[in-house]
């Protein structure tokens, strides 16, 4: 019954901004620590961005100062801005539990995802 959505991609130019939101159905986002994951083409899936229950938050040293994620509770919802985007941030952009310990193979349930494309 897990259903995430996410929304928000695009193509920009180096150096612009994206807002990405992924919204669920099934599960509560409120009550577990959520995150972002991308996957560029020949690459795996990697986690970049995560904030915990208590809204701490996570940032691969890839992204860091550049990302910043956030929920709406109340929408149910987690957001990922990103900001001075780079062509290697170029990947598809999924949302899902980021819980501490579970690999993301064990993740079974995924959304479409959302393409970002950057250009030079």
């Amino acid at each position: 019954q897990v259903q995430l959505v996410e929304s928000g991609g695009g193509l920009v130019q180096a150096g612009g901004s994206l807002r990405l939101s992924c919204v669920g159905s099934g599960i509560s986002f409120s009550i577990t620590a959520m995150g972002w994951y991308r996957q560029a083409p020949g690459k795996q899936r990697e986690l970049v961005a995560r904030i915990g229950v208590g809204n701490i938050t996570n940032y691969a040293d890839s992204v860091k100062g550049r990302f910043t994620i956030s929920r709406d509770n109340a929408k149910n919802t987690v957001d990922l801005q990103m900001n001075s985007l780079r062509p290697e941030d170029t990947a598809v952009y999924y949302c899902n539990q980021a819980l501490t310990g579970v690999p993301i193979r064990g993740y079974r349930t995924w959304g479409q995802g959302t393409q970002v494309t950057v250009s030079s």
